[in-house]
C-alpha cells in the first residue's frame, strides 16, 4: 500500500516497425515489417522485391499499387 507508483520509460512505448499484409488480387499473400514512417515509394520497392510477391506476380507489371500507411499493401495484376 506505501509503494509508489512504477515509472516507466515514453521512448520504450515507441514503435520503430510495423507488420503489414500484402495482398494480391485481393488475397493475403505475405505479411512484412517495415519502418513506421517509409514513404509509399520506400514500401513499393521493399514489397516487389520479395520472392514470394515475386512467385505470385509471375513476371507480371502491377496495374495498380495500393498502400494504407501501416495497415496493408493491395496489389492489383
Amino acid at each position: 500500500v506505501e509503494q509508489s507508483w512504477p515509472s516507466y520509460d515514453p521512448e520504450a512505448l515507441k514503435v520503430e516497425e510495423v507488420e503489414i499484409a500484402v495482398q494480391i488480387n485481393g488475397k493475403i499473400r505475405d505479411r512484412v515489417m517495415i519502418p513506421v514512417d517509409a514513404d509509399e515509394e520506400t514500401v513499393r520497392k521493399l514489397i516487389l522485391e520479395r520472392e514470394r510477391v515475386k512467385r505470385y506476380l509471375n513476371g507480371k507489371e502491377p496495374k495498380k499499387f495500393f498502400y494504407v500507411k501501416g495497415r496493408l499493401v493491395n496489389i492489383v495484376v
